[in-house]
């Protein structure tokens, strides 16, 4: 006899049983079916890629078989998620839909909403919960600070113990969604157990070098957590990485050590703290935080934004280190944090180029894209926040202090190899007799620079600064009481005091009005 009024838990970017509240809460009312959902409007849209559905389909088979072991059956459709639903609910009559709060894109934005008013319809309720830090319909951003920390305090959920299981038959869990791009070959692997193992060996290991080494390319692939995928996937919950951080730092006597985790701890916070904002506010996924930088946007014809927009998504700009990030990235789905602000600035400042275009080129190439965090910082790179410093990076400067040897350019551009150090770094400047000796003919090999680095600066320095001189007061208080950062008594004081002095030894900054997050590096 078939089972009625199941419970149905469906899997979001929460990818993992432990410190699941909604698995756990429909583990306790009745027969539990759950489900992931291959949204086709989410998956064939702009910003999605074949690597995050690998990444993803990993994470999958390893939560399958986490349920497994709980006596569940995970199912996975490729479907219209308003449209599944409603067939399993004729079939079996939907007596509870759980799930996470999800940040997401304009996609998933939408499908809530219609599921929202269907469950209302029906007399179904969805209830959902938070997994983050993220405040769904947070009234005061005053009040934000306390509550991330209550809910980092709050114990971890334990893995659930089930009764009834539905089974339904399997729709297959190894096909991918038809999504556009290619697979990178040197991405990291999605599952619950990777991600266990990641952070351990981060906690542990890795994170001596932590702090002095996340700004340059070369440091930052050990020095980083590399947790930002598993983080944005729900492979593991922030919470759970928040405490064992903080039981890692009560356990050693190292005060170093101490130090670089409370860094690390700073850091996910911020996570949520940019997650925030494109859940308070979702138009700055297409919009500028101010409306008047939109002016920026259209500098350039529609041909001159797609010949630089194609150059610099194929790493060739003809400036070595941001070629180099680019390859690494489009090749590894992973780039730290500096240097992906610095391929955003390149962008923006440099080439001119409109934010949504070079946002949605990294927003697919990122196998941790996380909207809520991705959004916010394209702004905040591109100088259309109204409130954050204008931080232009010279891509020179970079590679001098990141790169001084030049070992990463010459790991990601093979052309580049037999250049000698005085060149590394601007190769177009090489008199033509010794481009001939290094192999590395400009304009053949590796192209020249569209444009000229000082001029581009003082250029994009004025298009800035004539906007932001007309933005009135009302607009600027508006955007700071909306987003801005706040001080709180409630998280771990730290000394960043060096890394800032640090972060911008070498990035041509301008001083706007900006809260502290603008002096903040959200890499993790």
């Amino acid at each position: 006899m078939p089972l009625r009024d199941v419970h149905v838990v469906w899997f979001k970017r929460d990818l993992r049983v432990a410190d699941h509240a909604a698995l756990s809460a429909a583990c306790e009312a009745g027969p539990v079916l759950p489900l992931f959902i291959w949204a086709p409007q989410v998956w064939s849209a702009e910003d999605a890629s074949l690597s995050q559905a690998m990444f993803v389909r990993e994470c999958l088979q390893d939560l399958a078989h986490a349920l497994q072991q709980l006596g569940l059956h995970l199912h996975v459709y490729h479907h219209d998620p308003l449209k599944l639903l409603q067939r399993l609910h004729a079939k079996f009559g939907i007596a509870g839909l759980y799930s996470h709060e999800e940040t997401g894109n304009h996609h998933t934005y939408t499908i809530d909403r219609q599921v929202q008013a269907w469950c209302r319809m029906q007399g179904i309720v969805w209830q959902e919960w938070p997994q983050n830090g993220v405040v769904r319909r947070l009234s005061d951003r005053q009040q934000w600070q306390a509550q991330w920390a209550l809910r980092m305090q709050a114990p971890v959920i334990a893995v659930p113990a089930c009764g009834l299981a539905v089974r339904l038959p399997d729709h297959g869990l190894e096909r991918l969604p038809a999504v556009a791009g290619h697979a990178q070959a040197e991405r990291q692997v999605g599952g619950i157990g990777v991600a266990e193992a990641v952070m351990a060996d981060f906690l542990t290991r890795r994170v001596h070098g932590y702090q002095r080494g996340i700004s340059s390319p070369l440091s930052a692939v050990q020095a980083c957590s590399r947790l930002s995928p598993y983080l944005a996937w729900g492979a593991v919950s922030l919470r759970t990485v928040v405490q064992a951080t903080r039981a890692r730092a009560q356990q050693t006597e190292n005060v170093q050590q101490r130090l670089q985790l409370h860094s690390f701890e700073s850091r996910l916070h911020w996570h949520c703290h940019f997650m925030q904002k494109l859940e308070s506010e979702p138009r700055i996924e297409r919009q500028s935080f101010y409306r008047g930088f939109e002016a920026l946007q259209s500098r350039l014809p529609d041909a001159g934004v797609a010949l630089r927009l194609q150059a610099w998504q194929a790493a060739q700009t003809g400036w070595p280190l941001v070629d180099a990030c680019m390859q690494m990235l489009n090749q590894s789905g992973w780039l730290n944090f500096r240097m992906r602000a610095m391929l955003m600035s390149t962008a923006s400042y440099l080439l001119q180029l409109p934010w949504r275009p070079s946002g949605l080129h990294l927003a697919r190439a990122f196998v941790d894209y996380e909207p809520g965090i991705h959004w916010p910082q394209v702004q905040m790179q591109s100088g259309t926040t109204g409130i954050n410093t204008l931080r232009i990076y010279h891509p020179v400067k970079q590679a001098l202090t990141q790169d001084p040897r030049g070992v990463f350019v010459r790991q990601w551009l093979p052309v580049l190899r037999q250049v000698p150090d005085s060149w590394i770094f601007e190769p177009w400047r090489m008199p033509p007799g010794l481009q001939r000796r290094y192999g590395c003919l400009i304009g053949r090999d590796y192209p020249a620079p569209m444009v000229d680095i000082g001029e581009a600066i003082q250029t994009a320095k004025q298009d800035w600064f004539a906007i932001r001189q007309t933005m009135p007061a009302h607009a600027v208080a508006d955007i700071l009481q909306r987003h801005a950062s706040r001080k709180s008594r409630h998280f771990p004081k730290v000394d960043r005091g060096s890394l800032r002095k640090k972060s911008n030894r070498s990035t041509a900054s301008v001083s706007a009005q900006s809260p502290a997050a603008s002096q903040l590096s959200l890499q993790f």
